[in-house]
């Protein structure tokens, strides 16, 4: 009763008319987002960071979650239209639904991804109720030992997991590291790596390293690397779904939801498994024409349940989030940056130190949720003349936004030369395929663990052996192990099965 309660004082306070309208705002500006290729919601939640000194906390947060999800709802119609994900996450929506559109189905592709993602956003939403609480209870008897090794999991999972290549992962984790350290240290107070900056005594500003890494470096890459490319855009037909489509789609929202929700919880990181994951198992379940339909004219499963398992995934990691700290995306780890701008650490004490804050944000997702679902059914059309806005003009007002967001924090000249440098790294990042995520994990969580790592060390009488004598801190190392051994042995032994397999072949 007291959950239900807090969800309804929740309620109140999201359903307020000023906290109503950031709602919209971050609804409508995340599905604009989302629509616009190349543009996801780590770059506007960054972009947009910098307004966190001028709004009230909640209505800021419910305007930062209203363009993480909305952002999810979105790139679904660039994909379909145009054949041209702008995340990730909708990369296996554009397999189905292009072919689709390419056969006059354009309007059953839309519908059915924006009602998938509704339905699966809303499941997963009340799942975050049920269970944020009980994982945050949880959280709350554990020690400095093991918030250390949870950390650590973060970093292993986030720099493992994100990108093609985990050293690059934890490369990319280890400049974030460097970065956190810069300032006065939390313990003895001596200033660290400044270089004699007076400017660098409070450490770098998380936001000026979000909105380089994210919203500068997208549009000096587009700059530098993008050349003209011709994008060919299908009709838009009656957003309008058949009987038999939904009675194909029905049961593939609900498989999408089921196989998406598990991976958002989990702080491994990434929607790609689950909605390939869902492909494949909508794949597998065809049968007859409808199985026919996949890589040919456009299968409604395809687009149906790798949706709703995305939108599953991305609502669901905000239980690792607001439990844990532990960021399990580009978007949550900027959003953890949003929320360490107004001095809270989201983690097991967070229900409890603002509780209100976190109630209203869970409550906002459900009236997102709905709000997404009229946007998108009517709109469709509206949103899509945002393609037609010219991409140099788009990256220009970009970059004009993130410079005066960024000099507005403290007028300072410096900020800006630290942003554009930050936003060259991003660039070099970028080119040789180094993920962004784990710098702003490591710089957000570095510090952190180190202030838990001294405090258990102390705890153990200066002893190391103190992570592995406590069994809940044990067992979180043996998990941190299997995330780095087990993929590894796992793809050698599918390399040698190849290599045996080619050489019975050729005898």
């Amino acid at each position: 009763m007291d959950m239900f309660d807090a969800l309804m004082q929740g309620f109140a306070t999201a359903a307020t008319p000023i906290n109503l309208l950031w709602a919209l705002l971050g609804c409508a500006l995340g599905t604009a987002v989302g629509v616009l290729p190349g543009i996801g919601p780590a770059v506007a939640v960054a972009m947009l960071l910098p307004i966190t000194a001028k709004v009230e906390i909640t209505a800021s947060m419910i305007f930062f979650s209203g363009i993480y999800y909305g952002a999810m709802y979105g790139g679904s119609t660039t994909s379909i239209l145009l054949n041209t994900p702008g995340e990730t996450a909708s990369m296996v929506t554009a397999m189905e639904g292009n072919k689709m559109a390419k056969n006059g189905r354009a309007g059953a592709a839309l519908a059915t991804a924006a009602i998938g993602s509704f339905v699966a956003g809303t499941v997963a939403t009340v799942v975050v109720t049920l269970f944020a609480p009980t994982v945050a209870d949880f959280a709350v008897k554990l020690g400095p030992p093991e918030y250390f090794m949870l950390m650590v999991l973060a970093f292993t999972t986030v720099s493992a997991v994100l990108g093609q290549s985990s050293l690059r992962g934890m490369t990319a984790l280890f400049i974030g590291l460097a970065l956190g350290c810069v300032g006065m240290d939390q313990i003895t107070g001596s200033a660290r790596y400044t270089g004699g900056k007076m400017e660098l005594m409070d450490g770098v500003d998380i936001v000026l390293v979000a909105v380089g890494l994210f919203a500068v470096a997208e549009v000096l890459y587009a700059a530098l690397y993008e050349g003209k490319v011709d994008q060919s855009q299908n009709k838009v037909t009656r957003v309008h779904m058949t009987r038999r489509d939904w009675k194909r789609s029905v049961p593939a929202w609900l498989r999408g939801t089921i196989i998406g929700t598990p991976f958002g919880c989990i702080p491994a990181g990434g929607t790609e498994i689950p909605t390939f994951l869902s492909y494949a198992t909508e794949k597998k379940l065809a049968k007859g024409e409808d199985k026919a339909e996949f890589g040919g004219k456009g299968a409604i499963e395809g687009v149906a349940g790798p949706e709703a398992a995305n939108n599953a995934t991305v609502t669901a990691a905000l239980i690792p989030l607001l439990t844990l700290g532990i960021p399990t995306s580009n978007t949550t780890a900027v959003l953890l940056g949003a929320f360490q701008n107004y001095g809270i650490n989201p983690g097991p004490q967070l229900f409890s130190s603002a509780g209100a804050l976190v109630w209203a944000l869970i409550a906002s997702l459900y009236i997102g949720n709905l709000m997404l679902l009229v946007l998108n059914l009517p709109m469709v059309c509206l949103w899509v003349k945002l393609l037609k806005i010219p991409r140099p003009q788009l990256y220009a007002g970009i970059l004009i936004f993130a410079t005066v967001g960024a000099y507005g924090m403290r007028q300072s000249t410096f900020d800006l030369f630290l942003l554009y440098g930050i936003g060259l790294l991003g660039v070099l990042m970028r080119r040789f395929d180094f993920p962004t995520a784990p710098v702003v994990v490591g710089m957000i969580l570095g510090p952190l663990a180190e202030a838990q790592m001294r405090n258990a060390v102390s705890i153990g009488e200066g002893s190391f052996w103190i992570f592995l004598q406590r069994p809940m801190s044990l067992t979180l190392v043996v998990i941190v192990l299997l995330v780095l051994i087990v993929p590894r042995v796992l793809q050698r032994w599918a390399q040698k099965r190849a290599v045996y397999r080619d050489a019975a072949l050729d005898a």
